[in-house]
């Protein structure tokens, strides 16, 4: 699994934002750094819209220190086009239907009793204008949200360097 201090592994994926296109997370990180991803197991699940929503509520504290969030699922994009519409996020989604980004950052797990498999764990990072992740939580129990002050002050930490020289 990835951990603090880490090279954030890149990736190119289709982002569902006013448009679904792709887009590569290095490419990104030059306009948009520091890059939270939180990762969630399914759209349109109750507490995966929570987080999403959370997200969302909060997003002020983010964009006042230059850092962009994006929620990351294996949802399609046109399901994650539909969900972000529904819940009216105002923040990009990334879909991740070849599991490629699950499988680069080690999060990946099933839920077998439903014969689900291949879902991301509920996960945030937080990736450095540098590609470095400086902020990694993870959980095993997809019912606990992360903590959202924390990944704010993760964001503002990782902006620090970056607004100092601006």
């Amino acid at each position: 699994m990835v951990d603090v201090g880490d090279d954030a592994p890149d990736f190119t994926a289709p982002f569902v934002t006013d448009e679904i296109g792709p887009k590569t997370l290095s490419e990104l990180l030059d306009d948009e750094a520091p890059v939270v991803l939180a990762f969630f197991p399914g759209a349109f699940t109750s507490v995966c819209t929570d987080e999403m929503c959370t997200f969302q509520d909060e997003l002020t504290a983010f964009e006042d220190v230059g850092a962009t969030v994006y929620g990351v699922s294996v949802d399609t994009p046109f399901a994650l086009q539909e969900f972000k519409q529904q819940n009216d996020l105002t923040f990009g989604l990334v879909s991740d239907t070849n599991k490629e980004l699950i499988d680069a950052y080690d999060i990946e797990m099933d839920f077998a009793d439903f014969g689900y498999y291949g879902v991301a764990k509920r996960s945030v990072f937080v990736v450095d204008a540098d590609g470095e992740i400086t902020y990694s939580w993870v959980s095993d129990d997809p019912g606990v949200e992360p903590d959202y002050e924390e990944v704010e002050q993760a964001a503002v930490a990782a902006a620090s360097p970056r607004q100092s020289a601006d």
